[in-house]
């Protein structure tokens, strides 16, 4: 089973190697978090970017649009789930999908981290709604607007400090703060940072250079700290943003980093680095330490769009659906989890939406036995439909996940301790 930690990431980094190399200094000056990006051995880079982006461009087309698309709100939660878990102070999977019927905890602290998972989810997609570009996508203002479409969702009682500040939705803070080792740049100076990073990234073009841009990005903003807190959450609703056109919405950065929160924060830590030596670039900042980190997010990036790939590959998702169908049946004992559902249970899953009459034809059952089923995937959330007359299409429970998709989401499957 996976570590848990209860640190929150605007105010820890861990001790690493970096920590003999760097010392507190005032930081207002833009010059002084060079480079933004990294200028040698750009090729390595370069081909894991472009082997992303063929995985990702089959990604979108596996499966059916209605499967693609309950998938998708999957991810949505989970990386709601994952973000917030990277804070310590995340909420059970099953406390999430009970948010989003609007049934919260009798318990304040569970429903209060219910109401921050609904709102990074509603965040989230209102934020995929308005990439235009991956500059775009890492421009300041939409870096402010993800905090302000984030914080504007609670309540001033879900948005305190634990020393008792407020935390005024897309507002930049106004006082100077110290992050474990780090010091942030003043916040008189924030703006002039938050110009340069618009100057450098805005010119983001071609293909070659578009995650490790993403990634030099996200180490930036986030060692810039331009908020009072909340400053982990808005640069990664941020990352995924910029990731949005080219994952489709179907893999997600955050849960690659939320798994290893370790590395995620060691390898930001180490890019925080003052320069070592003639050899390592020529900013005041470690430029092979920004290469690592960009690797690194690179590799983690490929390893989460293979992943999704192997979930969407729909033979095997068609032997977890059989699975699947054989553990509620024989386990739960619900009679219409039968085999002869498999076929447009997959049909739906892989070719896309069918009518009932379809769906029981393949079935081969008597149409009052086909009816039942029907109405108990309907129930259960493995069919959809937008009315008793509309077509069927897939859905994917938090209950089926664990089968369905195997380590996809696995804390979905654990017992609700809260």
């Amino acid at each position: 089973m996976e570590n848990t930690f209860n640190l929150d990431f605007d105010k820890f980094q861990p001790e690493s190697m970096s920590e003999k190399s760097k010392s507190l200094q005032v930081y207002d000056q833009p010059h002084q978090f060079e480079p933004l990006l990294p200028t040698q051995d750009l090729g390595e880079l370069g081909e894991t970017t472009r082997r992303i982006f063929e995985k990702s461009s089959a990604l979108k087309s596996a499966a059916s649009p209605q499967a693609r698309a309950a998938l998708r709100e999957i991810v949505r939660s989970m990386n709601s789930y994952y973000s917030n878990r990277i804070e310590g102070q995340s909420t059970h999977p099953v406390n999430i999908e009970r948010a989003l019927k609007e049934d919260f905890s009798d318990k304040p602290d569970v429903a209060k981290r219910q109401r921050v998972a609904l709102a990074h989810i509603e965040a989230e997609r209102e934020l995929e709604g308005i990439v235009a570009t991956e500059a775009g996508a890492l421009s300041s203002g939409f870096l402010k607007h993800a905090h302000e479409s984030l914080y504007s969702r609670l309540p001033e009682s879900d948005r305190l400090t634990d020393d008792g500040r407020i935390i005024i939705p897309g507002a930049l803070r106004t006082h100077d703060v110290a992050v474990g080792r780090h010091q942030p740049p003043t916040s008189a100076s924030i703006p002039q940072f938050l110009k340069r990073m618009d100057d450098v990234y805005g010119r983001l073009k071609g293909v070659d250079a578009v995650i490790y841009t993403v990634a030099a990005a996200h180490h930036r903003m986030a060692w810039t700290h331009p908020f009072e807190d909340g400053n982990g959450r808005a640069v990664r609703l941020q990352t995924h943003c910029a990731l949005h056109l080219i994952s489709g919405g179907l893999w997600s950065a955050n849960r690659g980093l939320a798994r290893d929160r370790e590395r995620y924060y060691e390898t930001l830590d180490n890019a925080d680095s003052a320069r070592q030596g003639d050899l390592d670039g020529r900013g005041n900042l470690s430029e092979k330490m920004l290469w690592a980190w960009c690797h690194y997010f690179l590799d983690l990036c490929e390893d989460q769009v293979d992943f999704m790939a192997s979930m969407l590959d729909l033979s095997k998702l068609k032997d977890r659906m059989r699975a699947y169908l054989l553990v509620r049946g024989a386990t739960d004992g619900i009679t219409e989890y039968r085999e002869e559902a498999l076929l447009p249970l997959h049909t739906v899953a892989a070719v896309g939406s069918v009518s009932r009459g379809e769906f029981i034809r393949m079935t081969g059952l008597e149409e009052r036995t086909g009816r039942k089923v029907i109405s108990r995937f309907l129930k259960d959330g493995l069919l959809k439909s937008d009315g008793h007359r509309a077509e069927l299409s897939i859905g994917f429970p938090l209950a089926s996940l664990s089968i369905l998709f195997p380590n996809l989401y696995p804390e979905a499957a654990a017992a609700v301790l809260e």
